[in-house]
Order: structure tokens, then sequence, then C-alpha cells
């Protein structure tokens, strides 16, 4: 595990420099704060920021000089006591221009804002849309527009977004905070306008500099599109504080919660516990007993279905219902035609029927109870082979995620080591819309794992390569694996998914608690108002 954990240390401390320490040193020249600095002075002091994709962008757009964290800074954090969703572009990553990465995290920042009516806080320094990739940020469904969009649907659901407009704001960009409800300016540096001078030139003829055109003094004196300016960027951003000291208090969900108590049994424990060998077996209530309250867990038929834990217990004082792979080996007793019962040994990781059965009704169960569910994915995917298929594995999968897809109770997902096939989407993948889903160091997303999958493709490749004629001989055949194998197991990376947003954040275990909790304080604060309902349930 440490080796892992200096990686996740080594990749984080990298981006957080963002575009590097020369625009870091760029932005303090302008009198201006980063956006980590901008967010560290808004959050309340001893509070932490819960970050959502730092490693958004990771390894992508090479050819345009990278895109570290997607350009933007996103997450939850306490401002005068409140817990909001903060939005910070960084301007130190190409001025703060959207990416299509960089729309895809915007949009999942609003996501989580909506989902759990949380105010929003925009911190704008944006250039725009970065024009070399404006065919792929610009005019689809989950483009740019969209944020407008979701701007409208927040002030719709009564959901507070404050805007400080902290440099460049520049054409569509411009609509987001004004489409919000409180607009703040940083004179000397905010500014804003649907087409700047050298657009406004080449448009129309007319010499006008950026701050005549969209200064804060403009728009807070002559247009009355800015509520208020601001000196400098510490002023802004009190303001902002001042702002939220004064909302009044939300509803809430009425989760169950007590007073917190960390686990019994020692969380460190957990390093030793999981195999540095994925296929070796080991025992996932261990892992459980360390990350709940007092270690206490009330297992929910502990009999029977035993590849699935299921069971509630309490984190950070929050009730919560668990459904987690067991990576060991256990017996499970079948029904024997004539009477009596064979014993059947069912492997970890694995979803069998009766497993998949047991948990689709503790899900129901944790629904109409109202608790919070949290799934812990190991998992390989579900049995195959005539037994299991004639044991009706297909019905009972489809009665899993019924039952999970269609839970209104909030549901978070880590993953723990694999996430592989329909196993990743019966435990509450992205697809499913977990209020979170985090990946330990030890993950890896896939179809299917990695040895399987390049011993797939080679068989593929192989057979097209004699197709063609061409003659293979066993060394070409073992570097071709090779190369596939490399390929596939970088895709495999939980830094891979995290780049991509398919995970919020890769994280240490010891940290999962508090992102846990975190998540359900945010819950807490949109009651549910759908009923639960599967509709026609597999029997």
């Amino acid at each position: 595990m440490q080796p892992l954990l200096d990686e996740l240390t080594r990749r984080t401390a990298q981006t957080y420099l963002g575009g590097g320490q020369k625009k870091i040193d760029d932005q303090h020249k302008k009198g201006k704060l980063t956006a980590r600095e901008r967010i560290t002075y808004l959050i309340d002091e001893a509070t932490d920021f819960l970050e959502i994709g730092l490693f958004v962008g990771e390894g992508m757009y090479a050819e345009h000089g990278g895109c570290p964290s997607g350009g933007v800074v996103t997450g939850l954090g306490y401002v005068s006591g409140r817990l909001c969703v903060i939005v910070a572009n960084d301007a130190t990553v190409k001025a703060g221009a959207w990416f299509p990465i960089t729309a895809k995290k915007n949009l999942r920042a609003q996501e989580v804002a909506m989902e759990n009516r949380l105010p929003i806080i925009y911190l704008v320094d944006s250039a725009g849309v970065y024009l070399p990739l404006q065919n792929e940020v610009f005019a689809d469904k989950d483009h740019f527009g969209r944020m407008f969009r979701n701007n409208a649907h927040l002030s719709a659901m009564g959901v507070l977004q404050v805007a400080a407009i902290m440099g460049s704001c520049v054409a569509g960009g411009a609509y987001l905070p004004i489409m919000s409800d409180e607009a703040l300016i940083v004179e000397g540096t905010g500014s804003i306008f649907l087409a700047g001078p050298y657009l406004v030139k080449a448009s129309i003829g007319e010499d006008v500099d950026a701050e005549t055109l969209g200064g804060a003094a403009m728009h807070t004196e002559i247009s009355g599109v800015i509520d208020n300016k601001y000196p400098d960027d510490q002023s802004c951003l009190d303001a902002i504080k001042r702002i939220l000291d004064k909302t009044g208090a939300p509803e809430t969900a009425g989760f169950s919660r007590v007073a917190p108590a960390p686990p019994a049994l020692d969380p460190a424990e957990i390093y030793t516990l999981l195999p540095q060998d994925r296929v070796k077996p080991y025992d996932m209530q261990a892992i459980i007993d360390r990350l709940i309250d007092n270690s206490d867990f009330d297992p929910y038929k502990p009999d029977y279905g035993q590849s699935l834990i299921c069971g509630y217990a309490r984190i950070d004082g929050w009730a919560v219902g668990i459904v987690a792979n067991q990576r060991k080996v256990v017996k499970a007793k079948q029904p024997r035609s004539g009477g009596g019962a064979a014993v059947e040994m069912q492997m970890g990781g694995v979803i069998y029927g009766d497993a998949a059965d047991k948990a689709a009704r503790f899900i129901m169960n944790c629904n109409q109870k109202k608790i919070p569910l949290v799934f812990m994915q190991d998992v390989t995917g579900f049995m195959v082979g005539s037994r299991a298929e004639q044991g009706g594995i297909i019905k009972d999968g489809a009665k899993l995620v019924n039952a999970m897809a269609n839970s209104v109770v909030p549901k978070i997902t880590i993953i723990v080591g694999n996430s592989y096939g329909a196993g990743n989407y019966a435990l509450c993948g992205r697809a499913y819309d977990p209020r979170l889903m985090v990946a330990w160091p030890t993950a890896q997303m896939a179809v299917m794992s990695g040895a399987s999958a390049a011993k797939t493709l080679l068989q593929i490749q192989v057979a097209s390569l004699k197709a063609k004629g061409e003659t293979i001989t066993p060394e070409d055949e073992q570097a071709l694996l090779q190369k596939i194998t490399d390929q596939y197991n970088a895709q495999l990376s939980p830094y891979y998914a995290a780049a991509h947003l398919w995970v919020d954040a890769v994280i240490d275990p010891l940290d999962t608690r508090r992102h846990v909790a975190t998540t359900l304080e945010a819950a807490n604060h949109a009651p549910i108002t759908k009923p639960f309902n599967v509709g026609v349930i597999q029997t």
C-alpha cells in the first residue's frame, strides 16, 4: 500500500501546481489570488475543502499543453457555517479556458448542487471556450451551454447561486454570473463582456479598451449588470461570506444521526488487510469494521447470499446501509433434489444469485426506512456458467439493478479493488447517480480484468492478421500481447478513471469516513420528495 499512497501524494502535489509555479507567480504579480488560494480564504477556518475532480484531465490534451484538474477547482466547503459547492476557474491553466473536460467537470459541480440543494459559489476567471477544441465543447447537450440551463433550473429550485468575477469573463460565459442570484466583481482585474475589444474591433470597427467595455465601474455604475464592486480578491470574498451568513437555514431530509464515534478497531490496519495480489482472498467485513463507528455492524441475512455483505452501521454518526462484496471464499448451502442441502463453494468478489436476491431486498428495506446506502465494490462480475444461468442469475441480477437504480435515498460508492463489467453497474457505478463515487489507490475499473481482456483482444487481432495472410510467430504474438496488456492496464488505473470523471476522487482509505460524512451532510439538505417505486421487479 505505501508505494500507492506515495504515488497519490506525488500526483496530488503536482496537480495542485495547476499551470506551474511561473503562472502562479504571474497571478500574484497582477494582485490576484490563485483559484486554490481563493477557496482557502473563502472557507471557514479549521474546516476542510472536499475536492471533487482533482485528477480530471490528467494525461489528456498533451498536444495542447495539458489541462491539469480540467482548469477548474470544484468541491464542497463551509462558508459562514453553510456547506456550499464551490467552482473556481484556474487562470494558471490556459487562462482558465474551457476544454471539453472542463465543461464536464463544471456540470458535475452543478449536479452536486442540484441533487443536494446546496448553495453554489462561482469564482469566475476564464478566457472562455478553448477555441482549438470548440467543436467538442460548444453545441451538444452536455457541452458549455448546459451550464446556463442549469443556472436557470437551480434558480427555479430556489438554490442560491453567488458569482464573483475575479478575472476575465467572456462571450457565452458572461451569462453564468449574470444568471446567478448575486453578481460581484473585483476592480482592475475583473471584466465581463459578450465580445472582447479585439472582437468588437473586428466586428463593428469600434476601438474600446477592456475596462470601458466591461470593467467594474461600467457594470456597477452604468449598465447595472453587476451588483457591487470590490477593490481586491479578499474584500470580494469577504462579501460572499456575508451573503452566506445572512442566508436562511435549509430544510433537511431528516436522516438519522447521533454523536460520532471512531471505529473501535484501528483504521490504519486496512493497509495490511488488503493483499497486494488482487486475486488473493480477504475478508471485506474486516475492512468495514475499521470504517464504521464503534466497529458496530448489524448484518442483514448474514448466512444467506454470503458473496455480498449487507448490514446497518453508522459513519461519523450517520446511519447507513452498507452493500459490499465479500472477497473471501464462502460456503453456501443449496437445495438438493430429494431433500436436504448441498454445500457450494462461492468465489470471493463474484455476485451469485442468492446474494443479488438478498441485496435487492436490503436496498428496498433501506428505502423503506430512509437510510442512505454505501456500496463498497471489489467485484469481478456476476457468476457465469450453465448452473448459474439455470438458477436464473440474469433474473436475480436484474432485480438488484432495478432496486438500486430506483432507490431514492442517497447512494455513495467506494471502489476498494476491482470494478468490472456488470458488477460495476449492479453496485451503483457512475451511471446510477451516486451522490459521490471515490476510488482507493487499489481500484481498477473496466469491462473485465487486464489479463482476460488482453487475451481476448490478442485472439481478435491475431485472427485479423492471419486473415490478411500475415504469418505470426510465437515471438510476435508475445510482443503483441505485451503491447495490448500495457495499454489496457493503463486504462484500468484509478487515475485514468478520475481523469475522465468516472470517479470523483482517488483517496487514501483513511479519508473514506470524511468523504462519506460530508456527502451525507450535503445529502441531508435535500428532502426526499420522490416515492420509491421499483416498477415490475423480477421474481
